[in-house]
């Protein structure tokens, strides 16, 4: 092999490992990073039966998935741990009623929540690794909004819709993986406790279900580090 060869296949063996060096300037106290990308929230409903005037019906409520532009923004403490916010810009979902025949089944409405979430989060590899998998802990509160009877429902005879807030906590995995020395691959996955009571009137009844949403939530996106 001549030496022009023998230097080149050097260079080829030796930059991956000058490139991992460049840009696996991790995470490190006082870093602020801001993640963005799609996000997926999967309810896995678990309902009580539905009760209309306080009579148990049976039944229970459905809820379908929903993905949104999903927004992180973390803030480490040390090297290896930090906060972390998880926002989003609105979920919407239909709400349906499955069990109890016609006229009560079929789509109820849609509703709107945002699931603000608040997690201490570990990083166990050492700074220096452009591959950071993480887990965290928190605390998640759930605002429901703009509640809405569909024309189908009412005229089955649903009027009006409301779900109760939610608080719960939340436990997460995930990983960054550094692109430069600013950029970085993220996914992550969650899981959500929310429950919530749901209220709604049937001729002039008053009909609620009790709802554990309990979701899975999924996102993957890019993040910068300031």
């Amino acid at each position: 092999m001549s030496r022009f060869a023998t230097k080149l296949v050097a260079s080829l063996l030796i930059a991956p490992a000058l490139l991992a060096t460049a840009v696996a300037q991790a995470h490190q106290a006082g870093d602020v990073i801001v993640r963005a990308g799609a996000i997926t929230v999967d309810p896995r409903e678990d309902s009580s039966a539905i009760e209309a005037a306080g009579t148990s019906l049976g039944g229970k409520a459905t809820l379908d998935s929903n993905t949104q532009l999903g927004l992180n923004f973390a803030y480490m403490l040390t090297d290896n741990v930090g906060i972390e916010l998880l926002a989003a810009t609105p979920f919407k979902h239909d709400v349906g009623v499955a069990g109890l025949g016609a006229p009560f089944d079929g789509k109820l409405g849609t509703i709107k929540h945002l699931p603000p979430t608040l997690s201490a989060i570990w990083y166990p590899m050492q700074s220096n690794s452009a591959f950071q998998p993480y887990v965290g802990a928190g605390v998640n509160f759930t605002w429901f909004f703009d509640e809405d009877v569909g024309s189908d429902a009412e005229n089955r005879g649903y009027d009006g819709l409301r779900l109760e807030n939610s608080w719960g906590l939340a436990g997460q995995v995930g990983a960054d993986f550094t692109l430069t020395e600013n950029v970085m691959l993220n996914a992550q996955v969650r899981y959500i406790d929310i429950s919530t009571t749901a209220k709604t009137s049937f001729s002039g009844l008053p009909v609620e279900v009790d709802v554990d949403v309990d979701p899975w939530v999924y996102m993957v996106g890019l993040g910068y580090k300031f």
